[in-house]
């Protein structure tokens, strides 16, 4: 812990004078290094892939399985058969959302690729977030040219740009132009609003199992209070595990 010291331009300080001034400036350079502290491990701890994670989290006591009924309302990456399933609740527009979309090519890269994780993505679009529903339904629009991951990473990777645009259709056009997708037909899709029925039912699913925010995060029925890289992993790999 650092000391500053300031002491008076005229007269010597008497001793108390000076205890009053250290002990002043212990506690305010005790206060600083303390808000410093904080700011750090804030950053620290929302950076994907690292903090402590300590125990793994659990299902909950007699916790019943995720209802897979729901899935059908998802948009799907991987085996359908695949032994862990990932289902993750979020909004196109949402920072946080952005930087756990990051962990997205290592999750598939080490567990869906090989067939071990299928991931579930449902979209959430908040009410706060005006340009959300229009993105999600980009997504869809691009899914129905069978590039659907491919728009999801373009809405993530420019998150910043399109989010303040007061109508970002033309921007959402251009990337599929970018994808080389019909662009004549995306934007139709995306005007007409051919994908909003889908993106709704979605929601009505989060509504439905009362998810609050997002990313909200599941490993089959365990949910990630922190969808970190080393709790998304060790998760997994507990639940492959028990299902050897």
């Amino acid at each position: 812990m650092g000391e500053a010291k300031r002491r008076k331009a005229k007269g010597e300080p008497t001793v108390a004078s000076r205890q009053r001034k250290r002990q002043q400036f212990l506690i305010w350079g005790g206060g600083s290094l303390l808000v410093v502290g904080l700011i750090a491990l804030a950053i620290y701890l929302a950076t994907p892939g690292t903090g402590p994670v300590g125990g793994l989290p659990q299902a909950a006591e007699g916790a019943p399985p995720f209802p897979s009924e729901f899935d059908q309302y998802g948009v799907h990456l991987g085996d359908p058969d695949a032994p862990v399933v990932v289902r993750e609740f979020a909004d196109y527009q949402c920072p946080a959302c952005a930087i756990f979309s990051r962990l997205h090519p290592q999750l598939k890269a080490d567990y869906i690729d090989s067939g071990k994780v299928r991931l579930v993505f449902f979209d959430m679009p908040l009410s706060q977030h005006r340009n959300s529903m229009a993105a999600a339904q980009a997504a869809r629009c691009a899914g129905a040219q069978n590039n659907y991951w491919g728009m999801h990473e373009k809405l993530f990777a420019n998150q910043s740009g399109w989010s303040l645009e007061s109508d970002p259709t033309e921007t959402f056009v251009g990337y599929a132009d970018d994808l080389e997708l019909n662009a004549n037909r995306f934007g139709s899709c995306l005007r007409r609003e051919q994908q909003k029925e889908a993106v709704e039912a979605s929601l009505q699913v989060a509504r439905q199992l009362q998810v609050a925010s997002t990313p909200t995060v599941f490993v089959d029925n365990i949910h990630l209070p922190r969808p970190v890289w080393d709790a998304l992993s060790g998760v997994i790999e507990r639940e492959l595990a028990v299902g050897e």
